[in-house]
């Protein structure tokens, strides 16, 4: 498509691009014709309006003269005209102080991270982490007190990952001890569901020298573990900024169902797998995906991975189909690359 717009097809579709990320309003001839200083009548400008109407790429809403890129025009534009722009150093080092600063563990790593992303694009910063199926590396109980135990996880990957249990009555510093090297001896090297999998079949077997107290903390451990062992978690930041355009009903209930899918366990398991389709930075422009068409949203998500280059999760934007592509594309790819080496 790109190959069979001439010059002057390509040209007035660049301003109209340009008018309507920076306004988000309809676009018309004479406003074209001023941009182009007059190198063109607005005679002109609308025949070739009308051409690119016809190819699909423009459309009129309402009854108004003015024209607005479709979905396909705005993918024509991503795929075949867009210029992408680099960081700023300054950018770069907003998202570093943000991601490197006082995270002390992968979760707070992904919030500021999503945060940094939110702040910088003026749209919802999302970032999604799969389950752990990384073999572990360490586990332990770390008492807190009279009642009440963390448990921390760590995968060979470097994730950490903590769980408060509640503990029996009268429990013994020992316990704590007993149950980490317990399970210590069964976890490590294994996935979480492995190992989970393993040590309640012993236990079930009674096939163990734990006494009754230690007993109860492995399997309050195992428990809470098991909880989450099939999800991951989906970290959403700057929502606010998707409400800034809205000015119709009708797109206020669009934004209330885009919030809706992004509670959904279904969303994350697509989040991750649009990731996971190709290397680097995936775009998709409203009917490119069904979870944003409706809210006239697109996405801007990138995976990163382990040092080993294995799909770890998924980090992006989720903005209005007007969001400014050359500047956002760069500023999810540094932000994607940058966890990776910072979770390795």
């Amino acid at each position: 498509m790109v190959l069979e717009l001439n010059e002057r097809s390509r040209t007035i579709f660049r301003q109209i691009i340009d008018a309507f990320v920076e306004t988000g309003e309809p676009v018309g001839s004479r406003t074209l014709a001023r941009r182009l200083d007059g190198a063109l009548s607005s005679a002109t400008i609308r025949n070739v309006m009308a051409d690119l109407e016809d190819a699909g790429l423009l459309f009129a809403p309402h009854t108004s003269a003015g024209r607005l890129p479709t979905d396909a025009g705005l993918r024509l534009f991503v795929d075949g005209f867009l210029e992408i722009g680099n960081l700023t150093e300054d950018e770069r080092k907003e998202i570093e102080s943000q991601c490197a600063g006082t995270a002390l563990s992968l979760e707070e790593l992904l919030e500021d991270a999503t945060s940094a992303l939110s702040g910088l694009s003026q749209c919802a910063g999302l970032v999604m982490a799969p389950k752990a199926e990384s073999p572990l590396r360490h586990v332990e109980f770390v008492n807190l007190s009279p009642g009440r135990a963390l448990v921390v996880l760590v995968t060979e990957g470097g994730f950490v990952e903590n769980r408060v249990i509640e503990t029996p009555p009268g429990l013994p510093p020992s316990a704590l001890v007993e149950a980490t090297n317990y399970l210590g001896a069964r976890l490590v090297g294994r996935t979480l569901g492995e190992a989970i999998d393993r040590t309640k079949a012993e236990i079930a077997e009674h096939r163990t020298e734990l006494d009754d107290l230690t007993k109860r903390v492995v399997e309050a451990g195992l428990a809470t573990w098991a909880g989450g062992e099939s999800e991951g978690s989906l970290i959403v930041r700057g929502q606010a900024h998707l409400l800034e355009d809205v000015t119709a009903i009708a797109d206020l209930e669009h934004i209330r169902a885009l919030f809706a899918a992004l509670e959904t366990k279904e969303t994350m398991i697509k989040i991750l797998g649009l990731a996971d389709s190709a290397e680097g930075v995936q775009i998709f422009i409203g009917a490119d995906n069904n979870l944003f068409n409706l809210a006239g949203c697109s996405m801007v998500v990138a995976p990163y991975n382990s040092p080993r280059q294995k799909l770890v999760g998924a980090i992006g934007v989720v903005g209005p189909t007007r969001m400014n592509y050359a500047r956002i594309i760069p500023m999810v790819d540094y932000t994607a690359k940058l966890v990776g080496r910072l979770i390795g």
